[in-house]
């Protein structure tokens, strides 16, 4: 297995493809990447910009470019000794007309040949009761859609078609007799019953209603394929006909004002395998699984050897031919059987290096078995960013915060408040699914033939809300101890606060923990065991949705601890809690990812290490955001007495700007659009004033013209003049954190990971911002110029780089060392022991440090934080006039002789280590000894 040395993630879109990357791939070689780890690279929905909308992954995307340049690529990354890390998306696929595989089932219904490919099963689609599958894609309602003329009948080569804008959806066979049938006898006068073209329309009509029923899959695809063949060759040689038909698209498609006119179009919709219907819809009434609560995503059965076997065959491929190396597994949680899939992808690929996106909680370990590598890195994330959380100021910054919205805020509350939100009015529908799937099996026995619909579904909702982790996963072999533990103790609190559902809610643990009753049938149990999967597929959109993308907007305490995978509840990691967090990874998962930065963070990794600086000054930051909220009164809006924006949504924004503000003056313009558009989509996430479901328009336009108001320097000259200096302080001592932090992720346990632009400052917001384009060759240069420093004066250029740190080259500078030292030492780094150490003296609290061991080779690391109050802005964490008597001690047999791999000095120390001596020249250090 090839274990990466440093991954470097790609965001590959139509303007940044697969030549774009091989034109930097030298760069990321030279930086010290070892891995180019790619953004989805499979067939995706035109235009896509991230890949995840995939609609076929038997094939590349062609708007990434060709086959040919794609081998180009590979060749230019295999020249320069590099791997291919590939994210791949195994839980969804596009709900467009793009999905052939999809608009063929929307076409043949139960004919279809891939009815298996995608999870219809809710309520039953094509069973029994032949309930149509929802197409909830319109952006009005059906009504208003159809009578405004945006839902339009087309007829071409292809045969006829359902379009609205850009979607387009096919007709059933039957509905091809009743088009052709309306007003068919105009036709009879103009040709006459004896012309032989009339004649073969007869014949088409016939056929169409005589296709045998039993003929299904491919057999009937040819059938109609021939049909639809047929009645194109009449409309393109016999302009008769081309008039009819065309005259019958105007008929069905109305005519606006005329209500009745869209009938025969409705009529026809009605017949479909599908129901159109307004995206709203698909938040109460879904038979189909999505990803989340995206109506646009639908999700594939992968769980069927066939399915999966089709949209892994591509994968497999391009891993036999050693073109990809490693696979990041996407939304591992959303499958229907995580270990089973685990289980067959290491069998198809090999012994290739997998990892899985996982959110786990604190003290959450993934199981142990799966056999993979590890997670793609927000466990790490979210440590290595809480140990810069100065913890014991918790409750001066709740007091800040409380004072400021003016109301006390418990965050357990919140976020079962926000997950009761997001069940009532996001994943309605997918609870009654679950509800009538439970109703169903409680029926049959004597303890649940009074349960209702209503009450299951209430006990549903109090289960999932209470689940502290994104899923179990139990599976038809049997429940883990962990598992196990965690039912458990859901249930218990779901009966403390829901007592009148103690029956319901015995019976659902009774199911969740596989206690099958002696006399049930090898049918009913499998009726328990497919509920019990199918309720674990939720906890995890209930958790992503309520917590990340509502509750992580709505408390805003302390906005760097709002992170994908965090819990900004728990205010700060400490450092013993960091060290036993790394020896755990090193025991269990030593090659699993380490990243700071995601296309999917909330912000960048710069702006966290900003905004960690203010839990170490609240009664500063107190002072500043109520000075500045009173300069800016007079630009807030008010609508009932209430103002605009709300006192929480003001707090959020300061916040915003002192940790995204941009160190270049150059961006300050763009800034502020960035702002305006960061801001609607955080409200409208917090779902508080307004929402996606329910946009108020004139709460967002108050928010925006407050945000032009305050960053306009006519206007607010006032504000800035207070804000700027504050701000600036801010950006300098994070510059530090940044650093820091940048030597913790290379030389902890595990492979560091770069989201792409990182390796400057990285002060984006979240998506779609943090997918602007990149400027490489910006990077390119900078690094060459490094590169050559270094060989001739490097202390020199150290000090040029901490005279111009806002550049961001003296982050680049640290990064291309450290990978470096990484590359030089790659068994030390990949395999040696952890080995926290221990800190004595004055600001022991405000330095990180271990040592990674193996054989007779030794690194230590010195990370320092917590600096507001050991320097002033602008100055150096350097020497012993700043950490005067504060030292490492050394462990026993530890060598006295080492080398600063950053700053290429050597250091001799006894059995201790003074800070101030390692930190003489860097504001980090990495130490180096291969003693003898």
């Amino acid at each position: 297995m090839r274990i990466p040395t440093a991954t470097y993630r790609i965001q590959f879109t139509p303007q940044f493809g697969f030549e774009n990357a091989k034109a930097i791939a030298a760069y990321l070689a030279d930086l010290g990447i070892s891995d180019l780890y790619a953004s989805p690279i499979f067939k995706a929905r035109s235009g896509s910009t991230h890949g995840y909308d995939i609609v076929d992954a038997t094939q590349l995307n062609p708007e990434l470019g060709t086959n040919e340049s794609f081998d180009a690529l590979v060749d230019e990354v295999q020249s320069l000794g590099m791997g291919w890390l590939q994210d791949i998306v195994p839980n969804h696929m596009a709900y467009t007309s793009e999905n052939l595989y999809l608009m063929d089932i929307l076409e043949h219904g139960p004919d279809s040949s891939y009815t298996d490919y995608f999870d219809l099963s809710w309520n039953a689609p094509f069973g029994d009761r032949q309930e149509r599958i929802l197409a909830p894609l319109l952006g009005d309602f059906y009504g208003a859609s159809l009578e405004n003329g945006h839902i339009q009948l087309q007829y071409e080569e292809n045969g006829l078609t359902v379009n609205y804008y850009s979607l387009k959806l096919p007709l059933r066979l039957e509905s091809y007799t009743k088009f052709i049938t309306h007003n068919l006898g105009k036709l009879t006068r103009t040709l006459g019953r004896n012309h032989p073209d009339f004649i073969k329309l007869l014949g088409i009509l016939y056929i169409l209603k005589n296709v045998p029923s039993e003929v299904a899959g491919k057999q009937r695809q040819d059938q109609i394929a021939f049909i639809k063949g047929l009645v194109w060759e009449l409309y393109t040689t016999n302009d008769a006909i081309r008039e009819f038909i065309d005259e019958n698209i105007e008929t069905f498609n109305g005519e606006a004002g005329n209500s009745e006119s869209f009938n025969l179009l409705d009529e026809l919709l009605k017949d479909q395998f599908y129901r159109l219907a307004f995206w709203k819809v698909g938040a109460e009434e879904m038979n189909y699984r999505r990803f989340f609560t995206v109506n646009e995503l639908i999700s594939v059965k992968v769980e069927e050897v066939r399915v999966f076997n089709n949209t892994h065959s591509l994968i497999q491929k391009l891993v036999e031919e050693g073109k990809f190396t490693g696979l990041r597994i996407d939304h591992i949680d959303g499958l229907y059987n995580p270990i089973q899939y685990l289980e067959r992808l290491r069998e198809k690929m090999g012994d290739i290096y997998i990892t899985v996106e996982k959110i786990l909680e604190l003290t959450e370990d993934l199981p142990e078995d799966w056999g993979i590598e590890g997670t793609s890195g927000y466990d790490f994330l979210n440590y290595v960013n809480g140990v810069f959380c100065q913890t014991e100021n918790q409750s001066q910054l709740d007091r800040v915060y409380q004072n400021f919205i003016g109301s006390r805020v418990d965050y357990a509350s919140v976020v079962k408040d926000k997950k009761h939100l997001i069940l009532e009015k996001n994943l309605a529908g997918d609870i009654d699914n679950l509800a009538l799937l439970l109703k169903n099996i409680s029926s049959k026995y004597r303890y649940g033939n009074d349960f209702t619909l209503n009450g299951l579904k209430r006990a549903i909702a109090e289960v999932l809300t209470l689940f502290p982790i994104y899923r179990t996963y139990i599976t038809p072999d049997g429940i883990g101890d962990s598992d196990r533990a965690t039912i458990e103790k859901v249930i218990h609190q779901a009966k403390e606060q829901t007592p009148l559902l103690q029956h319901e809610l015995t019976f659902i643990e009774k199911l969740m923990l596989l206690e099958f009753d002696n006399s049930l049938t090898q049918t009913e149990r499998e009726q328990w065991i497919y509920f019990v999967l199918r309720m674990q597929q939720y906890s995890g959109p209930l958790m992503a949705k309520g917590v990340e993308d509502t509750t992580l907007y709505v408390y805003n305490r302390l906005l760097s601890l709002n992170e994908v995978g965090g819990n900004p509840g728990h205010f700060g990691i400490s450092v013993a809690d960091f060290h036993s967090f790394n020896k755990q990874h090193q025991a269990t998962w030593p090659h699993t990812m380490n990243t700071t930065a995601t296309h999917d963070t909330k912000r960048g990794e710069d702006v966290r290490a900003r905004l960690n600086v203010l839990s170490e000054i609240p009664d500063e930051w107190d002072q500043q955001v109520n000075t500045w909220s009173a300069i800016n009164r007079g630009h807030r809006s008010h609508r009932q007495g209430f103002a605009i924006p709300d006192h929480n949504d003001e707090y959020f924004l300061y916040q915003t700007l002192v940790g995204a503000f941009p160190f270049a003056e150059h961006e300050h313009a763009s800034f502020l659009e960035r702002v305006k558009d960061y801001i609607i989509k955080a409200i409208r996430e917090a779902k508080v004033h307004t929402a996606w479901l329910r946009p108020d328009s004139e709460y967002e336009e108050a928010c925006t013209s407050f945000i032009e108001k305050v960053l306009d320097p006519a206007i607010s000259g006032e504000f800035l003049e207070a804000f700027r200096p504050f701000q600036q302080r801010i950006a300098d001592y994070g510059i530090f954190n940044s650093l820091s932090q940048t030597l913790l992720k290379i030389t902890a346990p595990g492979v560091p990971d770069f989201y792409q632009g990182t390796e400057l400052w990285e002060l984006s917001l979240v998506d779609p911002d943090n997918r602007r384009p990149v400027d490489f060759e910006q990077r390119r240069n900078y690094l060459s110029a490094i590169r050559e420093q270094v060989k001739t004066d490097i202390l020199g250029l150290i000090q040029e780089l901490l005279n111009h740190k806002t550049d961001g080259r003296i982050k680049l500078f640290l990064t291309a060392q450290l990978l470096q030292a990484r590359t030089n030492f790659v068994s030390l780094f990949q395999d040696g022991d952890y080995l926290p150490l221990e800190l004595q003296g004055t600001y022991a609290n405000h330095i990180i440090a271990f040592a990674r061991r193996e054989g007779n080779q030794t690194a230590i690391a010195i990370a320092p934080r917590f600096l507001t109050s050991l320097i002033q802005p602008g100055d150096n964490p350097f020497g012993l006039s700043v950490w005067q008597d504060t030292h490492l001690q050394l462990r026993p047999g530890t060598p006295h002789t080492w080398k600063n791999v950053i700053t290429q000095q050597p250091l001799h120390t006894t059995e201790t280590l003074s800070i101030g001596s390692a930190l003489a020249h860097f504001p980090v250090a990495l130490l180096v000894s291969s003693a003898e």
